[in-house]
């Protein structure tokens, strides 16, 4: 006998799908990605059942299609998560969110005196330690840990 499941969430035609974000990182994502303004449909789920992160949120955007810059934002708060692209009900694209090398204006570095709080600066890090999420200012050379880091 064919076992029949429902899904839990509308499919959408055009768009993205943010899946196997963490379930306590779910609105702060939403946040993140401004998708509390934005005037297109926008489904948010937390709390399902996940064999990869134990309980997981799900995003679902419709007419939406994420620039890279908003990816490396994405990354700081919730790396590997998983973008789903959907074109005509149908994914077209699925990719890992990683943490690149390099986070440009994107996080601000914690030390007081850097030049980047104290100038009209770009901030600049390099993540030295991905698996433990470490990010080094390119300025003062002083280490963040990136879950604790206050987005720009």
């Amino acid at each position: 006998m064919e076992k029949k499941t429902e899904r839990l969430v509308a499919a959408i035609k055009n768009g993205t799908v943010i899946d196997h974000i963490p379930a306590e990182k779910t609105y702060h994502v939403a946040s993140l990605l401004g998708l509390f303004d934005i005037k297109t449909e926008v489904t948010i789920g937390i709390n399902f059942a996940s064999t990869k992160v134990g309980k997981k949120g799900i995003i679902k955007v419709s007419d939406k299609f994420f620039t890279n810059d908003e990816i490396s934002r994405l990354s700081v708060v919730a790396p590997k998560v998983i973008l789903n692209i959907i074109q005509d009900y149908e994914v077209v694209e699925k990719k890992t969110v990683d943490t690149p090398d390099e986070l440009r204006g994107i996080i601000r570095c914690n030390n007081p005196v850097c030049i980047t709080n104290n100038e009209p600066m770009q901030t600049v890090f390099r993540v030295v330690d991905k698996e433990h999420g470490v990010c080094k200012c390119h300025y003062c050379d002083k280490e963040q840990d990136i879950n604790k880091v206050e987005l720009i």
